[in-house]
């Protein structure tokens, strides 16, 4: 055990110096297109699918790519280029040529570095603790980063109110540089390479993981609960810091205390996932995450003024418990249940499916709110939550209590007979 803690716990400081900053740049970022460059529903929904957009062009590759390059050096790299990308911003700014050009491509370009670290990331944490911990130190890491977009965002209002949203994001460049350093001291890992003469070139790499994913009775309907549930998060984070500034009037400050009670509900959830595992088990716990989301999303958008301001908070906070259990167990289900030369692939297939809805659903909420206003559309996305559930009910998730129970039916079932 005191061989496998110091790693892991190295690996958890580095995810939670670049979640701090990656947290202040999500209200930063949009703060400046909002206040500085006076950008509209459209704009900010660009944005926010620009943040995302890499998913759908090299999710499914990045697996395959990633398979074949040492996990720790990947991670370090994509680190080093999102502190270059995030600095440039600022001096853009400084030079007076700062445009939402600018802020889509660092966007963008941040998103295509984040693809390959989290791919590298979520495969190299099972090289570093035990099968039987993965629930908890996934969980320890849901919660870290439910306490980052906690602490984050609130943050990122006071460095905005007190130095202007551009120069917030220097924080951000700051902690990726900070996370580099501490992932060198991290042994290198490589995936198991594949068998004497199994080979493939990388369009049949990409395959076998979607096969796997997309044919696989009990993660199948687990990807489309994620894609479910990130079509609404992406229709919120195109519209949420307008929705905030324009439409409930809240000062900088204010839109980050808001959107910090995602992770007081995040990080709620994280902390209680294991006991609810224990006392209900995974499968029913991913079955009811959806009802618990939609009752939150509902809130999100009703009242005005201060009433606004508290429906928007219990709302967001509600909303975010939601997300955090189903992610958990359905992550840890992944990582368990994927042969380990697979693991990589099968990582960043679900990733790209249900990722690729962020931006949809962003660039969708940026037109459409244009014609109907932002709060009938944060309204209604809450009723596309209410998919999840009637999907994963649908699948033979509804007849277990944790979702590894599908694999244990399989290997007794030969014996039974």
């Amino acid at each position: 055990m005191a061989t496998s803690a110091r790693p892991f716990w190295t690996y958890w400081a580095a995810s939670t110096t670049s979640g701090v900053g990656t947290a202040v740049t999500t209200v930063a970022l949009p703060l400046a297109a909002v206040t500085v460059l006076d950008a509209g529903s459209v704009e900010t929904g660009l944005l926010a699918a620009s943040s995302y957009l890499a998913w759908v062009v090299l999710g499914l590759p990045a697996g395959a790519i990633v398979h074949r390059l040492p996990l720790r050096a990947t991670q370090v790299a994509a680190d080093l280029v999102r502190a270059a990308v995030i600095l440039a911003v600022p001096l853009v700014w400084w030079l007076g040529e700062l445009r939402l050009v600018h802020l889509v491509l660092a966007a963008l370009a941040v998103n295509v570095a984040e693809v390959f670290f989290f791919t590298a990331n979520t495969t190299f944490l099972p090289t570093v603790v035990p099968k039987h911990e993965l629930t908890s130190r996934n969980s320890l890491v849901s919660g870290t980063q439910a306490a980052t977009q906690l602490g984050g965002p609130s943050v990122a209002g006071l460095l905005v109110q007190a130095v202007g949203a551009v120069p917030a994001l220097l924080v951000d460049a700051a902690s990726y540089v900070v996370s580099a350093l501490l992932l060198r001291r991290l042994p290198e890992r490589r995936e198991p390479a594949l068998g004497e003469g199994e080979a493939r070139p990388g369009m049949g790499m990409i395959a076998e993981g979607w096969r796997f994913v997309v044919r696989h009775p009990v993660m199948a309907p687990a990807t489309w609960w994620a894609c479910v549930v990130n079509l609404v998060c992406g229709v919120q984070a195109g519209l949420f810091a307008l929705y905030l500034v324009r439409d409930l009037d809240a000062p900088p400050a204010m839109v980050g205390v808001l959107l910090a009670a995602d992770g007081v509900g995040s990080l709620l959830a994280a902390t209680a996932t294991p006991w609810l595992v224990r006392r209900f088990g995974s499968a029913r716990v991913l079955l009811l995450d959806g009802l618990v989301g939609f009752a939150g999303a509902l809130l999100i958008p009703l009242g005005a003024g201060a009433a606004g301001w508290l429906c928007f908070a219990v709302g967001t906070m509600v909303f975010g418990a939601s997300v955090v259990p189903g992610s958990v167990v359905t992550r840890t289900y992944r990582q368990v249940a994927s042969p380990p030369e697979l693991l990589s692939r099968v990582m960043a297939t679900v990733r790209f499916v249900s990722w690729s809805m962020i931006p949809l659903g962003s660039l969708a909420a940026g037109v459409l709110a244009a014609h109907v206003g932002n709060r009938a559309v944060l309204l209604g996305s809450a009723f596309v939550l209410l998919l999840g559930p009637v999907i994963v009910g649908l699948s033979p998730v509804r007849r277990l209590r944790n979702l590894e129970d599908y694999d244990a039916r399989l290997v007794e079932t030969p014996l039974a007979g």
